[in-house]
């Protein structure tokens, strides 16, 4: 089974419940919670709802796999999983931890290798893509039975085990200001599906600032193979929907920076950034949507 969710909550949690039945939780990357406030976490959630969470940032950034001390977070963080019905838990580690500390993270995982946890390791930084690293990677993590976690538009895990579980961070220049086309969500799907099996469930958990109508669309292809409308109009209509999400009066600069990486349809079936219709337009600060649908038809 392909299930899709979102990095943490971008909207209302009951929205979110209602749209979604699974979230990575990622504030427990950037403190530890009390237990109280887990516990209405999974308290106000539907009953089948299924939680992931991201580890304590001490284990991956801070004593980077030191054995006693990750150990000891890792304890902290078990114990949110077991208040939270959770399953997974990622270990996110930065660029800056190289394949020289591969030993450390063995070290780690053989330490928690009798938890009923499947721990998860996001590696980061091209160094982990070099073709012998990722021999070595693979054959550590087939021996621990740790699940390789990946962006699959970039690379695919070494080693997935009895979970497949991929992070979505978008394709832009700027990591996060993103928004995936219906073609590159039909090349997702494509990605990850031969990862399904009966054995094995797959996790696709979008990370970029439209996360919600992504994971949302993606949701929508896999149980009808159709795509909502991105904004539920097309032409003038798709554009103005998108250009009045912000204030006005606003310079072109700001305008591209805000909004020129969203999707709008032109036509039907036919997305374009909206970067490609405000570049041509003249800089200068524009008082109101209006005055930038003007510019748009006046330059396209």
């Amino acid at each position: 089974m392909i299930k899709a969710g979102c990095c943490g909550y971008p909207t209302a949690m009951r929205r979110y419940h209602e749209s979604f039945s699974l979230v990575e939780l990622n504030s427990t990357f950037y403190q530890y919670p009390k237990m109280s406030t887990v516990e209405g976490w999974r308290e106000r959630a539907p009953l089948e709802f299924e939680f992931t969470v991201k580890a304590h940032q001490d284990i991956s950034h801070k004593f980077k796999f030191e054995t006693k001390p990750s150990l000891q977070a890792f304890t902290q963080m078990k114990q949110i999983c077991e208040a939270l019905n959770a399953r997974i838990l990622l270990i996110q580690t930065p660029a800056s931890l190289r394949p020289d500390r591969l030993d450390d993270a063995e070290k780690f995982f053989r330490g928690i290798k009798n938890s009923n946890l499947v721990v998860a390791w996001e590696t980061r930084g091209p160094a982990w893509e070099e073709p012998q690293t990722r021999r070595r990677l693979a054959e550590v993590l087939r021996e621990l039975d740790v699940p390789h976690v990946t962006d699959p538009f970039k690379t695919l895990p070494a080693y997935t085990g009895g979970v497949a579980y991929f992070r979505l961070h978008g394709l832009g220049k700027q990591l996060y200001y993103y928004q995936f086309t219906d073609d590159e969500l039909k090349k997702l799907h494509a990605l990850v599906e031969p990862f399904e099996t009966e054995r094995r469930g797959v996790y696709v958990l979008f990370n970029n600032l439209a996360m919600f109508d992504d994971g949302l669309r993606f949701k929508r292809y896999l149980e009808t193979g159709e795509f909502p409308s991105l904004t539920g109009a097309v032409g003038t209509e798709s554009v103005r929907r998108v250009v009045e999400r912000t204030r006005y009066p606003v310079e072109k600069s700001t305008l591209l920076k805000r909004l020129g990486w969203r999707l709008v349809e032109i036509e039907e079936g036919k997305q374009v950034r909206l970067s490609e219709l405000l570049k041509e337009m003249p800089s200068k600060s524009y008082k109101d949507v209006q005055e930038v649908l003007r510019g748009i038809r006046l330059h396209s």
